[in-house]
């Protein structure tokens, strides 16, 4: 399979779970299996949400991935500064942290700083479901080049180096799939001696789900649980299964698992009865509506301009 066809899977293969995952929402163990006793999901909507309409995760890759196009790479003012006139426009669904941050009037390089020093939370996993886009973007500079970039774009809302940290395992995760490599492989990667341990032990191939000791929208979880569908099941469509019958955070857990897994096995094993309904909205940005075929477009032209800054 090709770099390009597994950073397709990436990017599609996020806003899928993403969009998936959705309606089962905060939801209890087992509810998509309870939906789909055939095992054969579909786009259901549900929960405010039309069936096949990607969430906030998405949204937010999506103007990362256009900003780092237009602005030639990292500006992350830029980002930032996208990321604000979305959250302004009210979004269906937008993260608390994420919304504080945003919102709050603080500069684009203090705020998320400044909120966590007087709420002491920052590590929500916020920071992971928009990564699809900039791990595509920077994976062919390396892994110190991609780990760094997912530590940077991170910090724009979560103030909490947990959070940096994940990120930059995911990045470096999508990175090796994108190889045609093992990611399951590959952890636990290099991560900052102050959170190895803890990463260590949620990235560890015994860890499972019941293990966690927050709930999956913490940081930690989220892509715990995202690697371990991964790790339990031999297809797209099985792995986001598994991800979402967690319950939960279900949108972001199965759009981690999604960009994994879609790295993994590529887009031809995305099912079509998931990508013809899927859409993604940017409230702030008009009426632009992206589908399956922009959003491919989006993943092929990031994977073009990574490849500009390939590691020797």
């Amino acid at each position: 399979m090709r770099y390009e066809d597994r950073a397709v899977g990436a990017v599609l293969g996020s806003a899928v779970g993403d969009a998936l995952g959705a309606p089962f929402e905060f939801g209890l163990p087992g509810v998509f299996r309870e939906r789909f006793p055939d095992g054969r999901g579909e786009m259901c909507g549900g929960g405010g949400w039309e069936a096949g309409e990607a969430t906030d995760d998405t949204q937010m890759a999506v103007l990362v991935g256009e900003s780092l196009l237009e602005r030639g790479g990292l500006d992350l003012l830029d980002v930032f500064d996208r990321f604000r006139r979305w959250a302004a426009a009210e979004p269906k669904d937008i993260g608390l942290l994420t919304e504080a941050v945003l919102l709050g009037g603080e500069p684009w390089d203090v705020a998320a700083a400044l909120h966590f020093q007087v709420n002491g939370r920052g590590a929500g996993n916020g920071s992971l479901m928009r990564a699809a886009t900039p791990a595509v973007r920077f994976a062919a500079a390396g892994r110190a080049a991609t780990m760094a970039a997912g530590r940077r774009i991170a910090a724009l809302t979560h103030g909490d180096a947990a959070a940096w940290e994940g990120t930059a395992v995911l990045h470096e995760l999508v990175r090796v799939a994108l190889l045609g490599q093992d990611p399951l492989a590959a952890v636990p990667a290099e991560v900052s001696p102050a959170h190895r341990d803890r990463w260590a032990t949620v990235l560890a191939p015994g860890w499972r789900p019941e293990d966690a000791t927050e709930f999956n929208g913490a940081v930690w979880p989220c892509l715990g649980s995202a690697l371990w569908a991964l790790r339990t099941t031999t297809g797209f469509e099985e792995a986001l299964a598994a991800a979402i019958d967690l319950g939960g955070d279900t949108d972001t857990v199965a759009a981690v698992t999604g960009m994994l897994a879609g790295a993994v096995h590529g887009p031809a094993a995305i099912p079509p009865r998931w990508t013809a309904p899927l859409h993604v909205p940017l409230p702030g940005f008009g009426t632009r509506v992206l589908r399956a075929p922009e959003l491919t477009a989006l993943a092929l032209a990031l994977a073009a301009e990574g490849a500009k800054e390939r590691a020797p």
